[in-house]
């Protein structure tokens, strides 16, 4: 399949997908999410990945849970920011991990869980990392880009 095909395939509903399964032992999880990004890099946005130097041992279901915030978070900035830089930064902190996404996009009110109508991607998110115990935040204003940061402990 072509690499056209392909982006069309995994964006056909502007939701990026991946269609092979998420291979964590062999990729990582760094490379995983990094699958991700080739719609958004086809599309001229320049990625720029931060990731710890050594190994960061990671429990699967945390694993999988920060991919998939991945997966939305990615989702929403190639459907809605026309960013042109994306950086995601995968990090230890103390006693956990940290997934932060940021994009120079257009941005959003802040008022993402209230107010205006934004779907359920964003909201069932957050209800996913709170109920595993971790924290979220999002930060985004119109014209300012957005930042989606997610932390789960690893005690």
């Amino acid at each position: 399949m072509s690499q056209a095909a392909a982006l069309d395939e995994r964006t056909a509903t502007g939701v990026i997908t991946d269609d092979i399964a998420s291979d964590f032992h062999t990729l990582g999880l760094a490379g995983c999410m990094d699958r991700l990004t080739i719609p958004l890099r086809q599309n001229g946005v320049f990625v720029r990945w931060e990731t710890p130097h050594h190994g960061v041992e990671i429990p699967a279901a945390c694993a999988a849970l920060l991919y998939q915030a991945a997966q939305e978070t990615l989702t929403n900035a190639f459907k809605y920011s026309q960013a042109t830089e994306l950086t995601l930064r995968l990090a230890a902190v103390y006693h956990g991990v940290r997934l932060t996404i940021t994009d120079n996009g257009v941005g959003f009110q802040s008022q993402l869980l209230g107010g205006r109508k934004h779907g359920y991607g964003m909201c069932l998110m957050t209800m996913a990392v709170h109920e595993a115990g971790g924290t979220i935040s999002i930060d985004s204003a119109p014209g300012k880009g957005t930042m989606v940061s997610i932390t789960f402990p690893l005690d």
